[in-house]
C-alpha cells in the first residue's frame, strides 16, 4: 500500500501509574485507531529465554523465579522500586528494546494509518519523545491515584514507592500538549478525548528528561 499523503499523526499518551491510560487507549481502540502499548512490548523483553531474562537471572540469581520458571514479578517489583540504582540497571535493559519494538511498529503502521497511538507510561523518562508528533497525559489527583493501586493489590507504601519512581505528573503536564483531566466522570474524560482528536497541535519538539 503506498503511503498516506497526509502527514501521520503520532499521539504519545502518557501519564502517571494509575491515572487512567488504560480507559483512554481502550476507548481510542473503539475508534479503531491502531494502539502500541510499551508495558506490553516491555513483558515480552523480559520472557523466559530472553537476552534480558537471562541478565536479570544472572544479576538477582535463580531466587528471582517462580516454580514455573518465570519472573517473580512482584519480587522483582519490590527490588526496583525500593532501590532506584537497581531500577536504572533494569529500564537500562528494557528501554532500548522496547524502543526498537515500537520504533519498527510504528513505522509499519503509518503506511496504512493517519493516526497511530503509543502508550508510553515512561516517555518522558526514557526518552522516547522523538517517536511521537504529540503528547497526551493523562492527570488526576493523588487520592484517588493510590486507591486505583490499592485496588489492583498493592499496599499504599508499596503505590506510593510506584508514584515516586516516575516524574511528577506537574512536569509531564507542563510538557504535554493535551491535558486529559481524570478526576470526575468516565463521561467526562471521554469527552476530553473526543475533543482532543479533532485537534491539530504543532508537532513537538522532543526534549531530553535530566535527573
Amino acid at each position: 500500500m503506498d503511503r498516506l499523503v497526509n502527514p501521520p499523526r503520532i499521539i504519545g499518551l502518557t501519564g502517571g501509574i494509575g491515572m487512567g491510560k488504560t480507559t483512554v487507549s481502550n476507548y481510542l481502540a473503539q475508534k479503531h485507531l491502531p494502539i502500541l502499548d510499551a508495558d506490553l512490548y516491555a513483558r515480552e523483553v523480559v520472557q523466559t529465554g530472553s537476552p534480558v531474562f537471562a541478565k536479570i537471572i544472572d544479576r538477582y540469581s535463580p531466587k528471582i523465579l517462580r516454580s514455573d520458571g518465570t519472573l517473580d514479578r512482584p519480587q522483582l517489583g519490590e527490588i526496583i522500586f525500593n532501590q532506584p540504582s537497581e531500577r536504572t540497571w533494569l529500564e537500562q535493559q528494557i528501554h532500548p528494546y522496547v524502543r526498537q519494538i515500537l520504533s519498527q511498529e510504528r513505522d509499519r503502521l503509518i503506511q496504512k494509518f493517519e493516526t497511530i497511538v503509543l502508550v508510553i507510561p515512561l516517555l518522558f523518562e526514557a526518552e522516547m519523545t522523538d517517536l511521537v508528533t504529540e503528547i497526551w497525559v493523562v492527570s488526576c489527583p493523588p487520592d484517588p491515584q493510590i486507591e486505583r493501586l490499592i485496588q489492583r493489590g498493592l499496599t499504599r507504601e508499596q503505590a506510593q514507592a510506584r508514584i515516586n519512581s516516575q516524574m511528577t505528573i506537574a512536569e509531564k503536564c507542563e510538557r504535554s500538549q493535551v491535558i486529559l483531566d481524570n478526576s470526575s466522570t468516565l463521561e467526562n474524560l471521554l469527552k476530553q478525548v473526543d475533543s482532543a482528536l479533532t485537534q491539530n497541535p504543532e508537532p513537538i519538539k522532543p526534549q531530553p528528561f535530566s535527573t
